[in-house]
């Protein structure tokens, strides 16, 4: 009797380990489940200086896209990141407004601080 609860035992002990490797691991994606992802989004403030002009907001980062919408002068806007694209007197900076709302040239935009690049 003393052999089977020895056995038992160290049975049970022998587990424990495996189980809790087990319970801190990422639990396997199956199809149909949903993982979220937390992303730290880093928003810059600018305004818009285009000396009493409207800005155009682009689709991409360049003046041969599409004209989605546009910001007047003096406007706040908010910036998700930087890309290259063409040149606005010689500047190929343009930024992507939050909220996937399109693209401005960023000679046009001054900053509150540091633009991160897309």
């Amino acid at each position: 009797m003393l052999r089977n609860g020895l056995v038992t035992a160290v049975a049970a002990v022998a587990v424990f380990p495996v189980t809790a490797v087990a319970s801190t691991a990422p639990a396997a994606r199956t199809p149909g489940s949903h993982h979220v992802v937390h992303h730290v989004v880093h928003h810059v403030r600018g305004r818009v200086t285009t000396h009493h002009a409207r800005l155009l907001v682009r689709s991409g980062p360049g003046t041969a896209y599409r004209i989605v919408g546009s910001r007047p002068d003096g406007r706040p806007v908010v910036i998700s990141c930087k890309k290259r694209g063409s040149a606005v007197r010689g500047n190929h900076r343009w930024y992507r407004l939050a909220h996937h709302r399109g693209y401005v040239s960023a000679h046009y935009v001054r900053t509150g601080g540091a633009v991160r690049w897309c």
